[in-house]
């Protein structure tokens, strides 16, 4: 049974202000984005798993990408802010149809055409048919493919979209590097909370820069290591600063990288501060492995300062572990009972034990369960809680669930064949989801559940 392919990337890529967040809302069918009229306000960098024309696509809503907040920045800091673009598959390019061409969007081309990637060209604020001679002026940006659009109102937009996925190759699965690169774990978290000193660690050497400097990684770095005969690739990310505090186009950008680096792992390692504890942005980021439906291991780094903070309040060591573990647990109750590890990477304390703990992880989020076992299972779920009656007009009626099997794993997918998907209440799909975890030991991995409709009469 093969993994779950991994998603070709489409960036919404443009200045500030010219309606990135709209179109990317249109696309994704509710308001996701922050929306307002003065430029910039899109401070975080949201994906999105859409359907076009039957084909899964990950749309990642960006902030502007404004060719003036690199000037003075090492060139070589820029570089690495042009991969960013790099890491999309395709490249939506917004411009404003309503103010015209302006030198910035020409250097946001010149920066685009290099990128070797299928690019349209969406002119917006389109709003009238009589507007559309204004898209003729783009033309000169030298792109193959321009769509007039109005993200405000719908018009064109889906069209673009379907003409830029066209282009694209079919999906490949992550187990396509399998055999190079083992199993790949990405490294993830805000900034300074260790991932770099973390990553030498465990490779044995400075092979990433560490600074005290947050922030220090702008790019992600891959690393192979190998233990008791398996490959490792480690994928050290840039950090992941709270939305409001990333202000330079270069912080911005790492959002994309870590989404490509997710898309391409098999485990995540989400990186927190033992002697801070959980903050709202490491739930975030974890929240954002579990949407993308990675193995998790939560790494509480730095646990060498933990003792000054027992000096200071007289806790005892086992009762501040157990308030940390407790508190980490709540704030990250959403990540299917993933595993928690203390850490120090300065130190090396239970260093080596992530790699056990991650091989553990990839080997549940592949594991395939007979059909048979399967059926049993639901078979005593559905009879130990039956569904909620589904309700047609007047009448209601019995849901009916006949029958699950397995179609993917990393993460494990099912579906579940009943008579009335639509009807099925969210809380009954997460009771079902439960039992499975449980019933077949899915500790720390997602599971997706697909609900399909059969005839009883079928």
């Amino acid at each position: 049974m093969s993994p779950a392919p991994s998603l070709p990337i489409v960036a919404i890529v443009g200045r500030p202000n010219v309606g990135k967040s709209t179109l990317f809302n249109r696309y994704a069918g509710h308001r996701r984005a922050v929306v307002e009229g003065e430029p910039g306000v899109t401070r975080d960098r949201i994906a999105e798993e859409i359907d076009v024309n039957g084909r899964g696509v990950l749309l990642v809503d960006t902030a502007g990408l404004d060719p003036a907040a690199e000037e003075g920045l090492p060139s070589a800091i820029q570089a690495q802010a042009r991969s960013a673009v790099s890491d999309a598959d395709a490249i939506l390019f917004v411009v404003d149809g309503k103010h015209g061409l302006i030198p910035e969007d020409q250097t946001l081309a010149r920066m685009l055409r290099k990128s070797a990637k299928p690019i349209s060209l969406v002119v917006n604020k389109i709003d009238d048919p009589g507007h559309a001679p204004r898209t003729g002026e783009f033309h000169r940006l030298g792109f193959d493919r321009i769509q007039p659009v109005s993200a405000e109102h719908g018009i064109g937009a889906w069209d673009a979209l379907e003409e830029l996925v066209n282009e694209l190759p079919q999906e490949t699965g992550i187990a396509a590097d399998e055999a190079k690169d083992g199993i790949r774990v990405a490294v993830v978290g805000r900034p300074n909370v260790g991932k770099s000193s973390l990553v030498n660690r465990l490779l044995g050497a400075d092979r990433i820069v560490v600074s005290e400097v947050p922030g220090t990684t702008r790019d992600s770095i891959d690393a192979r290591v190998e233990r008791d005969g398996d490959t490792f690739t480690l994928v050290d990310t840039a950090g992941l600063r709270r939305p409001g505090r990333r202000n330079a186009n270069v912080e911005r950008v790492s959002a994309l990288m870590t989404v490509r680096s997710l898309e391409r792992a098999h485990v995540a390692l989400v990186v927190v501060d033992a002697s801070e504890g959980l903050t709202d942005q490491d739930a975030h980021i974890a929240r954002l492995v579990q949407d993308r439906g990675r193995a998790t291991l939560v790494v509480a780094n730095k646990k060498d300062l933990l003792a000054a903070k027992r000096e200071k309040t007289g806790e005892s060591r086992a009762a501040q572990t157990e308030r940390i573990r407790d508190e980490i647990h709540h704030g990250l109750r959403f990540l299917s009972d993933g595993p928690l590890l203390f850490t120090s990477a300065k130190t090396g304390a239970s260093v080596e034990r992530i790699f056990s703990q991650v091989r553990e992880l990839a080997e549940t989020s592949r594991r395939e369960i007979p059909t048979a076992e399967l059926n049993r299972w639901l078979r005593d779920a559905v009879g130990r809680h039956e569904p909620a009656m589904a309700q047609r007009g007047m009448r209601r009626r019995p849901l009916k669930f006949f029958y699950a099997t397995q179609i993917g794993v990393s993460p494990p997918t099912f579906v579940l064949f009943c008579t009335e998907p639509s009807a099925v209440q969210t809380s009954y799909v997460r009771f079902l989801e439960n039992r499975l975890r449980e019933c077949f030991e899915f500790r720390g991995t997602p599971i997706k559940l697909r609900l399909r409709k059969r005839s009883e009469n079928r």
